[in-house]
């Protein structure tokens, strides 16, 4: 599903680039007005309607697939490319041996010496 849905994504990305570039500045129909050549192809009102319509829908579309995509992958959130962040504490730090002749039920030795309980 979300491999069907990122090839329409970026098919609808492509398409809406190519629309965009197609179209003709805002100011183009100045030129026009004082004699200047038009390079219009829809006619002397230009595709101006058309264009704006199919990039509204293209624009559309690339949002609605951007949100289902971001839904999609929040819904995975177990897979990652990245490494568990616990897995890279633990290979940062090295583990340290315990001292010798400090076994499980036994004490470090101490450079302190050991006190008197205070009496009551």
């Amino acid at each position: 599903m979300s491999t069907v849905l990122t090839i329409i994504h970026i098919t609808v990305c492509i398409a809406l680039i190519c629309i965009v570039l197609l179209q003709s500045g805002k100011g183009a129909s100045l030129g026009a007005a004082f004699g200047g050549a038009t390079q219009t192809v829809f006619g002397a009102s230009g595709g101006a309607g058309f264009f704006e319509k199919l990039t509204t829908a293209i624009a559309v579309i690339f949002m609605v697939t951007s949100v289902l995509l971001t839904y999609i992958s929040a819904k995975r959130g177990g897979e990652t490319i990245m490494k568990p962040k616990a897995a890279q504490e633990e290979k940062a730090v090295p583990k340290i041996p315990p001292a010798p002749g400090t076994g499980a039920g036994q004490k470090a030795p101490s450079s302190m010496p050991a006190t008197p309980a205070p009496q009551k």
